[in-house]
């Protein structure tokens, strides 16, 4: 199993393969269906973003509320192709790698071959796992829509599979 920091450089990214699994630890950054929609109108009216999108690892989730005495709660994946109508956009302005849970469009893996970005999946059903690898977590934007709200997660060993490497190869496709 490979183990990877975030945020992975050009390098880290062109030698993963798709099907290997591996350990990522640093900072990830939560976002779902609200924030995706938000995002994209702030990039259409020509707003900052709350995020660096050359530099955030996005994963679709959006946390269960935090058991007292835990970091936070369950945090699975979210079906990574409710985001696929967004990534284009992402993409082009510089975000490379994303997790998720699922299949991607032909449009979507199109333009992550053409960016050189990296799909993870990770595994529904595993939220109360994965909050364990979570450290700490801090609220950067839309605390209005609560669990959708993005936050970045300091994590560590957070196992995931890579489904989409830069040469264009899809796990799902096999």
């Amino acid at each position: 199993m490979k183990q990877c920091n975030l945020p992975l450089s050009n390098d880290d990214r062109k030698h993963l393969r798709a099907g290997e699994t591996v350990l990522l630890s640093g900072t990830i950054t939560t976002a779902r269906d609200a924030a995706h929609s938000r995002l994209y109108e702030m990039l259409k009216n020509n707003q900052p973003l709350p995020i660096d999108l050359t530099t955030c690892t996005i994963y679709y989730a959006g946390p269960s509320p935090t058991p007292e005495n835990s970091v936070i709660g369950s945090v699975g994946p979210t079906t990574a192709g409710r985001m696929d109508d967004y990534m284009p956009i992402l993409l082009k302005m510089g975000l490379k790698v994303t997790i998720g849970k699922g299949k991607r469009s032909p449009e979507v893996k199109a333009a992550m071959k053409e960016h050189k970005a990296v799909y993870f999946t990770a595994v529904g059903g595993a939220g109360a796992y994965y909050a364990g690898c979570v450290k700490k977590v801090t609220l950067i934007a839309f605390e209005d829509l609560q669990s959708e709200a993005i936050r970045e997660l300091e994590v560590v060993d957070f196992p995931v599979i890579v489904a989409f490497d830069t040469l264009g190869t899809d796990l799902y496709d096999r």
